[in-house]
C-alpha cells in the first residue's frame, strides 16, 4: 500500500502532527524573515553606493545633509550615520570649545548611530539562527516519538512483518524530513545575511573613520 505525504501527515499521531505543524509554521515564518532580510539589506548596500558617491562629490556636506531633509525622504545606513554626526558638528561647532572636544561629540554621535544600524540590519537573523538549529531537534523529537508509536503498536499484534511498522515508522520520519526542509534554508540565509551585515557594518565604520578626518580638516584649516 503506498501513501503520500498528506496520508503519512494525517494518519500520524497528534504529537507527531503538532510537531510537524509547528516545523511548518516556523518555516513559513522563517522564508518571511528570509525575503523581508533580503529587500532590506539589498536596498542598503545600493544606498551605501549612492550616498558614498554623493558625499564623495562636489556638492559639499551642506548640500549632502540639506538632501536628507526633503520631505518623505527616509535616509539609512550610513547616510543616518552621516546626518547625526554632522548635525551634533554643527550643533557644538559655534560653541567656544577646542577642535577636540568637538570632534569627539560629532564621533559619540555617529557611534550611537551605528549601533542602531547595526541593530536594524541584525533584525530578525536571531529568527533564523533559531530555526536552523532548533529544527532539527524538535523534528527529531517527532520522529522519536513515532517509532515509540509504532514499536508500541507492534508489541501488540501476533505477527511482526515490515509491512506492519513500515508506515508508522514513515510517519514519524516525515517530522524529521520537515524539521530539515525548515532548518536548511534558514541556516544559509542566516550564514549569507551574517556575512553582508559584517559587510556593511565594516563600510559603515570605514566611512566614520574618512568622515571624521573630512571635520578634521574643516576644524582646523579655520
Amino acid at each position: 500500500m503506498s501513501f503520500s505525504i498528506i496520508d503519512l501527515i494525517l494518519n500520524a499521531s497528534v504529537v507527531v502532527q503538532l510537531v510537524i505543524f509547528l516545523l511548518l509554521l516556523a518555516s513559513i515564518f522563517s522564508w518571511m524573515v528570509i525575503f523581508e532580510r533580503w529587500v532590506y539589506l539589498s536596498k542598503s548596500n545600493q544606498e551605501l553606493v549612492s550616498f558614498e558617491d554623493l558625499f564623495w562629490s562636489d556638492a559639499g556636506l551642506e548640500a549632502v545633509f540639506k538632501k536628507g531633509q526633503e520631505e518623505n525622504y527616509v535616509a539609512i545606513g550610513a547616510e543616518c550615520i552621516f546626518r547625526s554626526g554632522y548635525q551634533e558638528y554643527r550643533n557644538i561647532n559655534d560653541q567656544d570649545l577646542e577642535p577636540e572636544t568637538v570632534l569627539e561629540g560629532a564621533e559619540r554621535a555617529m557611534r550611537i548611530s551605528l549601533s542602531r544600524e547595526q541593530a536594524a540590519l541584525e533584525k530578525h537573523l536571531p529568527f533564523l539562527a533559531t530555526v536552523a538549529s532548533a529544527s532539527p531537534y524538535v523534528g527529531l523529537f517527532g520522529t522519536v516519538w513515532g517509532i515509540m508509536n509504532s514499536f508500541r503498536g507492534l508489541a501488540e499484534t501476533n505477527q511482526a512483518t515490515l509491512s506492519t511498522v513500515a508506515p508508522g515508522i514513515s510517519e514519524a520520519l516525515i517530522a524529521t524530513a520537515i524539521g530539515l526542509f525548515a532548518a536548511i534554508p534558514a541556516l544559509i540565509a542566516y550564514n549569507r545575511y551574517t556575512t553582508s551585515v559584517e559587510t556593511l557594518l565594516s563600510s559603515f565604520e570605514n566611512f566614520m573613520d574618512e568622515f571624521s578626518i573630512v571635520l578634521h580638516r574643516d576644524l582646523y584649516k579655520k
